[in-house]
């Protein structure tokens, strides 16, 4: 009797302490996984291409000089260490999931939140490269509002859900109202009009520029900013946001993954973790 009970306490004491170990066996693994892997970022550089690094195994996606994903690839960042500022000149609570900042400005007014910040990053790449006239996004409620037809002076009456346009300004064509256009889509358009109205991308077919959605209120948005891929064809990403409140465009890091971070796996309906906010079945969309 007493030899069985000598046994179950050994048995017990053995389990315990395995269980015990558990959380320290995972903190040993992160801090290896940190100390082993060189560091992928280049804290002197100012574009997103030059400061992430390729991991080992890896290269870049070719794009044409000139696309989309080139611009994003090379979008102009701030100085290593920068802080992310709030609209209104505060600083954002938690500064620890970001390795860099996008030359963008964030407007006083606070509407250029997340989704808001990716449709100002595509208007801006058609305005500065002569296609104006595909500027133009869907409201929340479902109707479409162009550029062309805001410079010409068409302006939205909304009443509920009913949207209709009337001409009752003045035609302007300039940047200065370009940006008075973008303000209108960031009061009645965001992620769940983007959800709704842009094309789905699976995960295998993802490129530079796509997005990671999840479309509600409040939903979240991230942008692809770049791409690598190893010889048996797996890629690796970068992710750039905006957030709320409005304020700086970021770079993210992989907080779940220290051995490839910056760089993200990304699968269809996975969970993914992105900076301080998790998105629980991965979902993707491109601009048209």
């Amino acid at each position: 009797m007493k030899k069985g009970i000598l046994t179950l306490l050994a048995l017990a004491v053995f389990f315990l302490f395995a269980f015990q170990l558990r959380p320290i066996k995972k903190a040993v693994e992160t801090v290896t996984a940190i100390i082993e892997t060189p560091s992928l970022i280049n804290k002197d550089s100012l574009t997103i291409k030059s400061r992430v690094n390729v991991p080992s195994g890896y290269q870049r996606v070719e794009y044409t000089i000139g696309s989309f994903e080139d611009y994003l690839r090379n979008y102009k960042l701030k100085s290593f260490g920068s802080k992310i500022i709030n609209y209104d000149d505060s600083e954002y609570f938690w500064q620890g999931g970001h390795i860099g900042i996008l030359e963008i400005p964030v407007p006083k007014n606070g509407l250029q939140q997340c989704a808001d910040a990716l449709i100002r990053i595509r208007s801006e790449f058609l305005w500065d490269n002569n296609r104006k006239d595909e500027i133009g996004f869907k409201f929340t409620s479902g109707h479409y509002c162009s550029w062309t037809k805001y410079a010409e002076g068409y302006r939205p009456k909304i009443n509920g859900n009913k949207v209709s346009f009337h001409n009752t300004a003045n035609t302007n064509h300039t940047k200065e109202n370009f940006y008075k256009y973008l303000n209108l889509i960031y009061m009645y358009s965001g992620t769940l009009s983007l959800y709704n109205e842009l094309e789905a991308v699976k995960a295998k077919d993802l490129k530079i520029g796509d997005m990671l959605i999840k479309g509600g209120s409040p939903g979240h948005i991230v942008m692809i900013a770049d791409e690598v891929i190893n010889d048996n064809g797996e890629k690796l990403f970068l992710l750039f946001q905006g957030n709320t409140p409005a304020q700086n465009v970021h770079l993210v890091k992989n907080l779940e993954d220290a051995s490839i971070s910056p760089w993200y796996q990304l699968k269809d309906d996975a969970v993914i973790p992105v900076s301080n906010y998790t998105f629980d079945s991965a979902k993707f969309v491109r601009f048209k």
